[in-house]
């Protein structure tokens, strides 16, 4: 039903009563029209904002997963650095008891071997398949020509008085110091000068 003038003038009412009347219809109807638009407008932003919402849906769960893929890694990595220590003091432990057979298959005192040790370059050790050293023989012969004066013999002789070195037993170099003369003779003197650098007691 339409509030028009004639029809509001055709039910007996006064003249300005109907324009106040019309006013309020006409207020009442664009707030009606202005909401049934805005309605309209959401209608037809629905799928759009909904398509939006599936995306971020989405991407949280890619967020997820990347960051479990990077927590993974991390776990992985660190697992893998701790296998490889693992495996690295397992070698070292089977070089250092192989070398310390050679040592001993020398004739190398045993109170002797821990300092002989120390200074050794055990790293360097090639083992077999089967955990034994390579070229044991030419090693053997090596370790009896650089440590002539640790093996141990059985000879019957008068007291031996070692010489005192001339530094009077203080040491002067450093085990890395030692470790790092390339001449077998040279280095034994130097362990022999500073003892107690290389974990030798003073006295014979």
């Amino acid at each position: 039903m339409a509030f028009t003038r004639k029809f509001l003038t055709a039910l007996g009412i006064e003249a300005d009563k109907v324009d106040e009347i019309i006013a309020a219809h006409t207020e009442v109807t664009d707030a009606l029209k202005a909401e049934r638009d805005n309605f309209k407008k959401d209608a037809e932003e629905l799928p759009q904002t909904k398509a939006e919402l599936e995306k971020l849906q989405e991407a949280a769960k890619k967020a997820d997963k990347d960051a479990y893929k990077v927590k993974y890694e991390a776990i992985k990595e660190e697992f893998e650095e701790y296998k490889k220590g693992i495996e690295e003091k397992e070698t070292t432990a089977k070089k250092t008891s192989a070398y310390k057979q050679l040592l001993k298959d020398a004739g190398i005192s045993e109170k002797r071997i821990p300092a002989v040790l120390k200074v050794s370059d055990i790293d360097s050790l090639q083992l077999d398949e089967n955990g034994k050293p390579k070229d044991a023989e030419k090693l053997t012969e090596a370790i009896k020509a650089e440590w002539s004066d640790f093996i141990q013999t059985t000879r019957t002789e008068g007291a031996r008085v070692a010489t005192p070195p001339a530094n009077g037993g203080k040491a002067t170099m450093t085990k890395e110091q030692i470790r790092a003369i390339e001449d077998p003779i040279a280095r034994q003197k130097a362990m022999l000068e500073n003892r107690s650098a290389v974990g030798l007691p003073e006295k014979d």
